[in-house]
Parts: C-alpha cells; structure tokens; sequence
C-alpha cells in the first residue's frame, strides 16, 4: 500500500477519476464478467444513483428482508418501497409474488441476491418485460458470483455491488454499479460528478458519489488477493457444514444450482421448537464466549418506525419473512480462522442448547 500511496502523490491526483479509479474500473469490468461499470464511494449513493438514473416514480416492489439501505434509497428518491414475501429456501424476493403486488405505479422491481444466493433473475425479468418495469439488482453480498458462467451483474438493468469494509471485495468504503447500455453508463457518470459534463457544462442536477484515489488503489491490492480468500472461505465452509450435518433443528442453506458461489456468508437456520433453543438465545450464548455472529436481518426492514405504516408492511403480507428474520444466525466467517476455530464455534453453538433446557 505504501507503494501505492507514493504513486498516488506523485501523480498530484488524489480524487476525480485518476489513474487508480480507471485502473481499478478496468480491471472490475474483467472480474465481474459486465460489459459496464461505474466506481462509487460507498454502495448506499450507487444505489440512490442507480434509482435516479433509471428515473424511478410511483412505487417500486422489494424485499424486506435486507439491509436498511435496500429501501432507503427509495424514499430518497421520492418512491414508496411496496415489500413482497420471500422465498423460504433462498430468502430473496419471491418471484411468484411479485406480479399480484404491481399497480399502474409500479415502476420497479428491486432485487436483493441474499447471502450471495442469486434471485430468480430470468422469472423476474419475465414479469418485468411483461409490465415494462426497470429492474435493479442489490448485489452488496454477490461479488464475483456468476449463474452459470454469467457474471451475476448482466442480470437487469443496474446491479449494485458494495465495497464495505465487511465485504469479501472491499475498498474499506465504495461500490459500483454494473449495466449494460453505454448511455447508462454515462448517465451514471455524470450523476456521481455533480452533472458535470465538462469544465463548461452542467447536463444534469448530480451528487458527489466519485470513488477516490485512495479507494481505489485498496481495491486494486484487496482484488490480488480476494481470489485466495475465497479459497480460504470454501474450505471453512465445508468445515462448518461437516460440524452441523444432521443436527436436528439446524439448517444450513442451501447453494443454488448453477451458481458460483463467493462464501462471503455462512448462514444457518434455527428452528427454536426441535433445535432446543430459539435464534436469540444461540445468538446472546455465542457472544457470552467471544463469538460475534449477525442477526442478518432482525428486525425486518417492514418493521422499521419509517415503514411499519405501509399496507405491505403488514405480518400478514410477509409471514415467511417474518419467520426467518427471528431464525437466521450468520457465523463468523474470513479467512484467518482455522479449522479449530469452526469446530470451536461449532460446539458452542450446539452446547447454547444444554444451556436453555
């Protein structure tokens, strides 16, 4: 990174699209398998971006059971988040549903790649061309995944892809969007430079949403090495699934058929009833030892003070939602765990069972 800092000083070019920024958006547009690809300081403003560009109106059908920033974006750009059910053995949004929720306001229909497990991209596309609606993909969790052979970003008409900090790619904030029409691409760039066109121009009213020098020279660094940590990840995975097979009451979900996994998440669902303790009590038991698991997503994002109000939001509108928001445990998951440590996490979580008899 040092050296990468010295080339950035020498360059007297610290922000604006410099040599770094194009590099790294280059080498993206390869890794990712998309014809286009715009650099972002965080995910949030690409996908505010993304809902601008696509001039989204009215009224937009999501999921609920994502990150607060999947709606979010919405309401920052004027359009009501309509939530649809998911699908209990993928969790993302389910296609079935989808086509009795659109109204003469629907616009939209925003997709969620939960856990990195893609949606039903081709059902939805189906239904979007059947009502003329936009379709953008939030894949903050889907780097480098690919149905298929097909980068998972060529789905839709923008795909979001988040550089987190927390991410399995990340630039310690940014994001990016992906798209496959060379006017959206320039549309998108100007929208993250003010509108500007040239030194002379203003073509549209932008925000600042550019991804600096130094952003992008972490993820030039970080995507030498995501590959080996994806390796890394694989391996730890089949160690968890070997530790949890056959344990009543546990589920481990599934991979989707054709898809190339990232392993940026390992998930499982407890089923209170024949597990021998609910979702929370494993997760409080787990941090009592120094372990620190997610509650990936409790609370839904239909029960938020902001959403609750909203007919879609009602339980009986999103019953499986609502079922795994209280049942989803995400376990820790990098590359600098050993095999010791999976199976030590492993047996605590199963020992928060004795616990709560």
């Amino acid at each position: 990174m040092t050296r990468k800092i010295q080339d950035i000083w020498d360059s007297k070019w610290v922000t604006n699209v410099g040599d770094q920024h194009k590099l790294l958006e280059n080498r993206l547009v390869e890794y990712l398998k998309v014809p286009y690809l715009s650099l972002f300081n965080n995910g949030t403003i690409a996908l505010i971006t993304a809902c601008r560009a696509l001039r989204l109106t009215g009224e937009v059908i999501t999921t609920p059971f994502t990150f607060p920033a999947t709606p979010h974006v919405l309401t920052w750009n004027n359009v009501k988040p309509i939530f649809c059910d998911i699908d209990p053995v993928t969790l993302n949004i389910d296609a079935a549903k989808i086509e009795s929720m659109i109204t003469p306001n629907t616009t939209a229909i925003l997709g969620v790649h939960v856990f990195g497990t893609p949606c039903d991209v081709l059902e939805i596309q189906r239904i979007a061309d059947r009502y003329g609606l936009r379709v953008v993909y939030d894949a903050a969790h889907a780097f480098g995944v690919e149905i298929d052979g097909v980068g998972i970003g060529e789905y839709g008409d923008i795909s979001m892809f988040s550089f987190h900090g927390t991410k399995l790619f990340h630039t310690a904030e940014g994001g990016a969007l992906s798209c496959k029409d060379p006017n959206m691409k320039q549309r998108i760039d100007y929208l993250k430079n003010f509108g500007i066109k040239n030194e002379e121009e203003v073509v549209m009213p932008g925000i600042n949403g550019k991804m600096n020098e130094i952003q992008a020279a972490l993820g030039l660094l970080v995507l030498d090495i995501v590959e080996s940590e994806m390796s890394k990840r694989k391996v730890l995975t089949e160690v968890y699934k070997s530790a949890l097979d056959g344990v009543e009451g546990l589920r481990v979900n599934a991979d989707a058929s054709g898809a190339k996994k990232n392993h940026q998440y390992f998930t499982v669902r407890i089923n209170e009833e024949s597990f021998g303790c609910s979702r929370d009590e494993a997760h409080a038991h787990l941090r009592e030892h120094n372990v620190f698991p997610r509650k990936y997503f409790y609370p839904l994002c239909s029960n938020y003070q902001c959403y609750k109000y909203l007919p879609s939001s009602s339980p009986a509108n999103l019953p499986v939602a609502e079922a795994a928001s209280k049942e989803i445990l995400c376990l820790p998951l990098y590359g600098e765990l050993t095999e010791t440590d999976i199976k030590d996490i492993c047996e605590i979580l199963l020992d928060a069972r004795k616990k709560h008899k």
